[in-house]
């Protein structure tokens, strides 16, 4: 009998350690405003979905609780992020009243705040948010120690994947850059490649940054074009310098670009350079704002379509770096109806957990109890309805990406 890729992952996946479900509840506190579009509920509603439809329980599953140690989880983000910023970070924190926005805040903090991208933007500071922030990257760091460790062979952070934040600035709704912290654990811990695969519609700029002229480390992003999207960066030309020169790979895509168009881009660049890169370990940012409903991006993608894109990732952990795999959260601004399902979805291609027919009763209940929203009822979803001219239009704009891609990066990693 013809042994599949699929009966390989299966098979190391049974003989492998657990898959670990890291959640810190502090994280959770992690909340600009009432009216802000990263609302910590998505999280919130995630693990009760995850528990609900009883994948936290599977036999293979462990829930993770990180210990928290201040001196070390501001070790960890000092790795990213300057000194200076940390300090102001914590300081603004301290010194905000709880509920006041930084808009009336005294001048001397609206200042600071502003020159560290934390003022009346759509970063801004909150009191509180150092301790939020570190406990998202002490998450994240947990989660890829554990992985590096052997403890487990998976590990998935929901509430991380805060790629924006710069080493001297936050963006993009992220302080600190808790995905980037993950990467350097794992370099000092030993690890001499990691490979990470940014799947949310924004171009994670910020990992990029740290990393660029890092040969260990190959980010690569597949995006809405910065043409139309924030943060307006990366174009396919964009692939690194210097030493590390194609260690950087970005891939964007134009608006409208469905699920069947996006997982053909992802096939023809991301499985063979990752694969050719070996890494160690293989690093996530899972952000599901690629949705076709999703209200701060134009792609056009589906759940079914991230499930696919889940599954893809799950195989190549398991062939290209033996199965090791650190996942994050990230973006995804459809609080109810598409995060907490697509990122159970995520969960049960990690545990190898099927899913129920209906999302449990007892979450739809909390999602009314929480939001007040109607919650959806099942893990499926309609594809959207393009016009005929979108397909070609996005393609074309695919493949262009790709052909650059390949122009630029794949010899550099030895790939015809």
């Amino acid at each position: 009998m013809t042994d599949t890729a699929a009966d390989a992952v299966a098979r190391a996946s049974a003989a492998s350690p657990p898959v670990g479900l890291v959640r810190d509840e502090r994280a959770e506190g992690y909340t600009f405003s009432a009216d802000h579009p990263l609302a910590p509920v998505r999280v919130t509603l995630t693990h009760a979905l995850i528990e609900t439809s009883g994948l936290a329980d599977l036999p293979g599953v462990v829930r993770i609780t990180p210990d928290a140690d201040d001196a070390r989880d501001v070790a960890d983000t000092l790795r990213v992020h300057d000194a200076g910023y940390v300090d102001t970070v914590a300081d603004l924190s301290r010194r905000l009243p709880p509920g006041v926005p930084i808009v009336r805040a005294d001048e001397g903090l609206r200042a600071r705040a502003t020159a560290h991208g934390l003022g009346a933007g759509d970063t801004p500071a909150f009191a509180g948010m150092h301790d939020a922030s570190l406990a998202v990257v002490r998450a994240s760091v947990t989660a890829a120690r554990r992985v590096l460790a052997g403890d487990v062979r998976h590990a998935f952070n929901p509430g991380g994947g805060l790629h924006h934040a710069m080493p001297a600035r936050a963006a993009g709704f992220c302080v600190y850059n808790d995905t980037a912290a993950a990467i350097a654990a794992l370099l000092d811990a030993g690890a001499e490649r990691v490979a990470y695969v940014d799947v949310d519609v924004h171009h994670g700029d910020g990992v990029e940054t740290m990393f660029a002229d890092d040969p260990r480390v190959l980010t690569v992003s597949l995006h809405e074009s910065g043409a139309t999207l924030f943060p307006g960066t990366g174009d396919a030309t964009d692939v690194g310098t210097g030493p590390a020169a194609g260690s950087v790979v970005n891939v964007p895509l134009a608006p409208q670009t469905a699920g069947d168009v996006w997982l053909g881009a992802f096939d023809a660049v991301v499985e063979p350079l990752v694969r050719a890169f070996a890494p160690d370990v293989l690093v996530t940012q899972l952000g599901c704002d690629t949705h076709a409903t999703d209200p701060l991006a134009h792609l056009a993608l589906t759940l079914d379509d991230l499930a696919a894109v889940y599954a893809r990732l799950h195989t190549l952990a398991h062939e290209a770096a033996d199965g090791r795999w650190v996942a994050t959260g990230g973006g995804g601004y459809r609080l109810v109806d598409v995060v907490p399902r697509a990122w159970t979805l995520a969960f049960a291609a990690m545990s190898g957990g099927r899913l129920p027919v209906e999302t449990p009763m007892p979450w739809r209940e909390l999602v009314v109890d929480r939001t007040g929203e109607r919650p959806p009822r099942d893990f499926d979803d309609p594809a959207p309805v393009l016009g005929p001219d979108v397909t070609p239009r996005t393609r074309a704009a695919a493949e262009a990406s790709v052909a650059t891609v390949r122009e630029l990066v794949f010899p550099r990693h030895g790939i015809r």
